[in-house]
């Protein structure tokens, strides 16, 4: 194993060269995947992460590189860590709670979670792997009101329309899997409602934490492990590598960007973009231990009527800019 490490190693310091002409004069925000777990016979996990990264989790009160917090360009980061504890009784939770409890959205007006693994995701791989994670804490950031989810894992580009609990709710964030940034395993093509290409209940097993692989409790693909079409929560995919960019244009309008890796050579072109809108007067965040649905006092019919027109209107506004690059090197 101490062998293998070795061999691994010389193409960690590679990746961290060719990247240091950015890094060195931008900053880079770091979540762990499954790639940086490294079991050692020692029992130790986590060390080259562990050693090769500073983020603020002293300054976010965390005390944890696993997850932290940090402010930028008026949007609240929150990265979590899923490869350590993320149950309902754990550090990790009760810190996440304390930190959306304390978010400012005068200052920071959007919030936004990232982490490894996506919780929604129509590709047959890695299909249903971080179930466990969703059930301990989507209600959370749901309750909180997280305007936008980013994730990587999965070797494909894919954005999902506003969902919580599987179903369209238009106070749901809006998850983005970028995970198509490069490696050296090709691009994820197979979709998990194409004929043949369900996984099966014992497939994607995960690295760390439980299995909760679950049949659809309603909608179009109730009573089924798979859905027969593409989901009505997956908004757009490709397998594609690329690139996504959000820029946050003020409180109401933040414009995400995806770029397929060849529109470069293509003059003003790119491959999915989208303006995501808050209406905080619509889908008002709950310090409380209700959810903020409708019967907890949250969004009534008219509103989500409203929020829908509006969200309509930004998608057909046309604009680019540049703000925050985020890539997946797994």
């Amino acid at each position: 194993m101490d062998k293998f490490l070795e061999l691994l190693e010389p193409s960690k310091v590679e990746k961290h060269k060719f990247m240091e002409p950015l890094i060195s004069s931008s900053p880079m925000m770091v979540i762990e995947g499954n790639h940086e777990i490294e079991p050692q016979v020692s029992g130790i996990t986590f060390k080259s992460y562990l050693t090769r990264y500073a983020v603020p989790s002293e300054e976010s009160g965390s005390n944890s590189n696993f997850y932290y917090s940090f402010d930028a360009g008026g949007i609240h980061f929150v990265m979590l860590g899923a490869y350590v504890d993320y149950n309902s009784t754990g550090a990790q939770y009760s810190w996440l709670k304390q930190d959306l409890n304390q978010v400012d959205r005068a200052k920071t007006p959007w919030l936004v979670a990232a982490w490894h693994p996506p919780w929604y995701n129509s590709y047959s791989s890695h299909y249903q792997e971080f179930e466990c994670m969703r059930q301990e804490m989507e209600a959370l950031l749901y309750q909180y009101r997280v305007d936008i989810v980013f994730s990587g894992h999965v070797h494909a580009y894919e954005r999902m329309n506003r969902v919580y609990n599987y179903t369209l709710d238009p106070c749901g964030p809006v998850y983005i899997t970028v995970g198509d940034g490069g490696n050296i395993e090709k691009v994820d093509v197979d979709h998990a409602d194409e004929p043949g290409n369900c996984p099966s209940a014992g497939d994607n097993i995960p690295e760390f934490g439980g299995v909760c692989h679950i049949n659809f409790s309603s909608g179009p693909a109730e009573g089924k492990f798979c859905w027969d079409k593409q989901p009505e929560w997956s908004a757009f995919r490709e397998s594609s590598f690329g690139h996504g960019i959000l820029e946050v244009v003020n409180s109401t309008y933040a414009l995400w960007t995806w770029h397929r890796n060849q529109d470069i050579y293509k003059d003003d072109s790119h491959g999915d973009q989208i303006y995501v809108v808050r209406q905080p007067e619509l889908c008002i965040a709950s310090t409380l231990e209700g959810s903020g649905k409708p019967e907890d006092g949250g969004l009534t019919n008219e509103a989500a009527d409203l929020l829908a027109r509006w969200t309509r209107f930004a998608a057909s506004i046309e604009m680019l800019t540049v703000a925050v690059i985020w890539t997946s090197f797994y």
